[in-house]
């Protein structure tokens, strides 16, 4: 999707139908937005939870949800320029089935936004349903020190389907990046490393410690969405808020 293409459907769009299920999908992720705003810097591995005061206060407004973004330059797991006027967080897991129909239905269209730089994506696995997950988040990692997180990503949900347990092992992970042309041997260093072990677990104890307890969970310019909500969800959300900030709001 180009950036004319894009500006010309917000022009059409404006204000469209996707408030009512936005504010919907926002309740119920109000749980998630108040455990965040009671995170204290020194409390949130990331550290990008501005201090909400005293943790048994309660929250008098809606937090920045925003500051959750890296916006890191060196972040493999990314997509999209650092300075993209939108952000797009998403909280998954290589073992869950709507994280992988998502992934078939919807990431593509998101793509498209972060291709044309209205878009930055940043990827993040909570690791629910323990080793062979983690064991994913770590390869997929590990790819992306070879530039191909996406690939291999993909690849994990190749069809609109996750990869059952015995196709998550470390040898077919490694036979599965040796298939789209990594170094087997850099790859398989990588994914036990102890820098890679200690990102992936870092990131997935900050999501739990946000409050994302399901995925697909969301944090979609700054919004909680929970669940994997259709297409034209993201779509319209993406849309309004770059209208918002065309318009100086």
């Amino acid at each position: 999707m180009s950036k004319q293409t894009s500006s010309t459907g917000r022009k059409n769009r404006g204000a469209r139908s996707w408030l009512v299920p936005i504010g919907i999908i926002v309740i119920a992720g109000v749980l998630l937005a108040t455990v965040i705003l009671q995170f204290r810097p020194d409390q949130t591995p990331a550290d990008t939870v501005a201090d909400a005061g005293d943790s048994n206060t309660a929250p008098s407004e809606q937090p920045d949800l925003t500051q959750l973004e890296y916006r890191d330059p060196a972040d493999v797991q990314a997509a999209g320029p650092v300075d993209a006027p939108i952000g797009l967080i998403v909280y998954a897991d290589y073992q869950c089935a709507f994280c992988a129909k998502w992934t078939q239905n919807s990431l593509p269209t998101m793509m498209e936004y972060a291709d044309a730089g209205d878009l930055r994506i940043e990827w993040r696995d909570i690791n629910m349903y323990g080793e062979p997950s983690e064991r994913a988040s770590r390869a997929a990692h590990a790819a992306g020190l070879q530039s191909q997180f996406w690939q291999f990503h993909d690849a994990l949900y190749r069809g609109g389907v996750h990869l059952p347990e015995a196709e998550l092992t470390t040898d077919a992970l490694v036979a599965l990046a040796t298939e789209l042309g990594l170094d087997a041997e850099q790859f398989a260093a990588d994914m036990d490393s102890p820098a890679v072990v200690e990102t992936i677990n870092m990131r997935a104890a900050e999501a739990r410690q946000i409050g994302v307890t399901g995925t697909p969970t969301f944090i979609l310019n700054g919004v909680p969405i929970v669940g994997a909500q259709p297409t034209e969800v993201f779509v319209d959300a993406i849309e309004s808020a770059l209208t918002a900030a065309e318009n100086g709001q």
